[in-house]
């Protein structure tokens, strides 16, 4: 059985390794979970599915496999297992119940009239205490009460004497166009890595210890630096004004970047990069850092990333005096060109969805400055993208 969901998923394209269906049949070898197909769809689902855009066709195979559903969307009917449901009258109906059921004919006569009903009944019904529908008191429905029913179309039952929840389940394409989550962030972050060992030796180096053993006829251990991601960053985040309605998805991202990255350092601007950024936005008209010293206190093997709209009067990009807070000397696009000459890793993230950029002046200067192919979406695909651009 495992096998065959094993199998299933693969050739539903869920990209799922040996190790991964291993680990589950350890899962279940150590009986992690109780005997419960609910347990077992949630410990399944965390064990084989890594990527949430695989959700659906993991939801689809499990339906199929175990649940004995159509794997195509639109099946509106299924054979109802009469020999399941006589399996379960001792679990959920009492004595009385039973002796109700066998008084009106039994289980041949209920599933023969559901049969019958389901091939009578062309419209919604509700009320009653015949056709399938809600509210009544037919064996068959939802929302209504008999202690023979069968549960159909409704998401919980009311009295809890249905003996099997028989719903038609519809999936929902996941849209890798979504916006960020922490978790998200962090996945798609982690392709910006580049492991080296360096620092203090700090834990055992099995294999050396193995090999210089062997060499030497005693037990000679050997240590080793730990492995660390030495990927260096710069975030600046554009903040305030049209910012604001982007501040959740802008934390999330901060608090993925901090997580993931060792060697990290972030910086405040408004609308665009001048002569000063950042760092506490309580006290930034007291505490302010020149740009230029971040240029030359950060050397060039740092990754850059901007975060923010880019959605502002052209005047700023353009022309000294642009800014709305401040008279700056020079343009933001000289400030910008700046950056950009100093750091060859850069990019630009924006919450703005891409559709909107071609509307908005200043989305299109600023990529005129930094290169077109370096800004992108704050969506799941877009992030996957930025990081492989950071990369090369």
């Amino acid at each position: 059985m495992f096998q065959r969901f094993f199998s299933e998923l693969r050739d539903a394209k869920v990209p799922i390794s040996l190790k991964e269906y291993l680990l589950l049949m350890e899962a279940m070898d150590k009986e992690v979970i109780e005997s419960d197909i609910t347990e077992f769809y949630y410990l399944s689902r965390s064990a084989l599915v890594k990527d949430e855009r695989n959700l659906d066709k993991f939801d689809r195979v499990f339906g199929h496999v175990f649940k004995g559903l159509e794997k195509t969307s639109d099946a509106l009917a299924a054979a109802i297992p009469e020999d399941w449901l006589r399996a379960l009258t001792e679990k959920y109906l009492t004595e009385e119940e039973k002796a109700e059921i066998e008084s009106l004919g039994g289980w041949e006569k209920l599933m023969e009239t559901l049969q019958k009903r389901l091939e009578e009944q062309k419209e919604r019904h509700e009320g009653g205490n015949k056709w399938i529908g809600t509210g009544g008191t037919s064996p068959y429905g939802a929302n209504g009460y008999n202690p023979e029913g069968v549960r159909i179309g409704q998401k919980e039952g009311r009295h809890g004497r249905a003996v099997k929840v028989w719903d038609k389940r519809e999936y929902k394409n996941l849209d890798d166009q979504v916006e960020l989550g922490t978790r998200n962030i962090k996945v798609a972050l982690r392709r910006l890595r580049r492991w080296a060992r360096d620092g203090a030796p700090s834990e055992l180096d099995l294999k050396g210890t193995i090999d210089t053993t062997a060499k030497n006829g005693y037990l000679d251990v050997v240590m080793r630096p730990e492995r660390r991601n030495t990927v260096k960053v710069l975030i600046f985040f554009d903040i305030g004004g049209s910012m604001d309605a982007h501040i959740k998805v802008c934390e999330e991202l901060f608090s993925a970047a901090r997580t993931e990255f060792k060697h990290m350092e972030y910086f405040y601007f408004h609308n665009c990069v001048y002569e000063e950024v950042w760092k506490d936005n309580r006290r930034r008209t007291a505490e302010k850092l020149p740009t230029w010293d971040v240029l030359h206190k950060f050397p060039a093997d740092y990754k850059v990333v901007f975060v923010g709209d880019a959605t502002m009067s052209p005047y700023e990009l353009t022309y000294p005096g642009g800014s709305v807070e401040h008279w700056n000397e020079e343009p933001g696009a000289a400030w910008l060109k700046r950056v950009s000459d100093v750091y060859p890793h850069l990019i630009w993230i924006n919450p703005v969805p891409e559709r909107h950029w071609d509307h908005t002046p200043s989305v299109n200067l600023i990529r005129e400055v930094i290169g077109r192919d370096r800004m992108f979406p704050m969506t799941i695909q877009g992030l996957d993208r930025a990081m492989r651009e950071l990369s090369r």
